[in-house]
């Protein structure tokens, strides 16, 4: 059975970004033991980061491990509220930009297929034009790399991966000084 602990250094590990509300959203692996147990665990940290305004979805379960979305709804409204977004989004069959409904074609774009769907990066807070560089050069001739493959703005992305990098160290040293995720979480 995964501990509280253990579900804690995930969030930590892989969320320290959205948690300071630096980026809209972070994406991360988790094994579990059965579903109930998942379920209850996500329950319970969604009642916790409601106030915070972190939300926690369940994307796709597959051999045991889950794949699991926190996001800052406002946060991701407003991403797709940017210009070019939309259209995009609807060449993937995204008609309804209300979160929830967004977020449900995700989870069965995800379930229907091994790869991720290259949308995704709209989802966790990667700019447009990277998103689509990747896709039309599948994968290839990037300027630089970091949490996603640089096509347009390399020195603002630098930037952002660094200050990423920044808290996510900060984050991990105050959680292991005893600091609780609830501490450590922004408040929208």
């Amino acid at each position: 059975m995964l501990s509280e602990y253990e579900l804690e250094k995930y969030l930590i590990c892989n969320c320290a970004p959205t948690l300071a509300s630096l980026k809209s959203a972070n994406l991360f692996n988790m094994p579990f033991d059965t579903e109930e147990h998942l379920q209850e665990q996500l329950d319970r940290w969604n009642a916790c980061m409601e106030k915070k305004g972190i939300s926690i979805y369940l994307l796709r379960k597959h051999h045991r491990k889950a794949l699991i979305y926190v996001c800052r709804k406002s946060r991701l409204q407003e991403n797709l509220g940017k210009p070019g977004v939309a259209s995009f989004l609807e060449e993937y069959g995204y008609r309804n930009l209300e979160i929830d409904v967004v977020l449900q074609r995700l989870s069965q774009r995800m379930k229907a297929q091994e790869e991720f769907p290259h949308e995704i990066g709209i989802f966790l807070d990667y700019p447009l034009g990277d998103v689509i560089g990747f896709i039309r050069n599948a994968g290839q001739n990037y300027k630089c790399t970091g949490c996603w493959k640089v096509y347009c703005d390399e020195c603002a992305a630098k930037k952002l991966f660094a200050s990423y990098r920044k808290c996510q160290e900060i984050y991990q040293r105050q959680w292991s000084g005893g600091r609780s995720i609830l501490q450590l979480t922004v408040a929208a």
